[in-house]
């Protein structure tokens, strides 16, 4: 089974892939470890090396070409980023989107990034609008388009543990036999 896990930064992508995966006794690959590993390379920041990938294409084309291999060739897997229910194609048996309140996403940053919200929140606003940008002219993707995915949450209503319990519910809730078909992906560029 390929699940992915997709949102915006601050939106409990890594806490609630990872406990998902960790319940369901699947392997789990995170995007943003990939990045972060990515810019340590680079002796960048994450920050750094975003503003960075808006100068250098190839940066957001090798992790997305990653990304989308291991979409593509492995099974038994959450895998969380961004794109990831974009760059899974049809290979994903569930695709959820998460999200949250910028106030509530910013706060979750700068919790664990120990700096004050207030430079959190400007950062993952720049931070937004540049991987925006970057999708929709590398690959003709629209971030905000929402129709690809089988659910999407806000992730502020629940604590962690209660919220993969309503993940694990949804998938448990799945029957084959009644399935009508996934949301097509339509018109995106794999061109990396």
């Amino acid at each position: 089974m390929l699940i992915t896990v997709s949102g915006p930064p601050g939106s409990g992508k890594s806490t609630n892939a990872a406990g998902l995966a960790d319940r369901l006794g699947l392997d789990h690959v995170s995007g943003g470890d990939i990045f972060r590993e990515m810019a340590a390379e680079r002796d960048m920041t994450p920050v750094e090396f975003n503003e960075f990938a808006e100068e250098d294409p190839q940066i957001d084309r090798d992790l997305d070409r990653r990304l989308h291999d291991i979409a593509t060739t492995r099974d038994d897997l959450v895998l969380e980023s961004r794109l990831a229910g974009w760059l899974s194609a049809d290979h994903a048996d569930f695709r959820f989107w998460f999200d949250a309140p910028v106030s509530i996403r910013a706060e979750r940053i700068a919790d664990r990034e120990a700096k004050h919200v207030d430079r959190a929140k400007a950062e993952t606003e720049r931070r937004e609008a540049s991987e925006k940008k970057r999708y929709r002219e590398y690959y003709d993707i629209d971030i905000d388009d929402l129709s690809i995915y089988d659910a999407a949450y806000n992730t502020a209503r629940w604590g962690p543990d209660r919220f993969i319990d309503v993940l694990v519910a949804t998938i448990d809730a799945y029957d084959p036999a009644t399935d009508e078909g996934k949301a097509p992906i339509e018109g995106v560029s794999y061109d990396f």
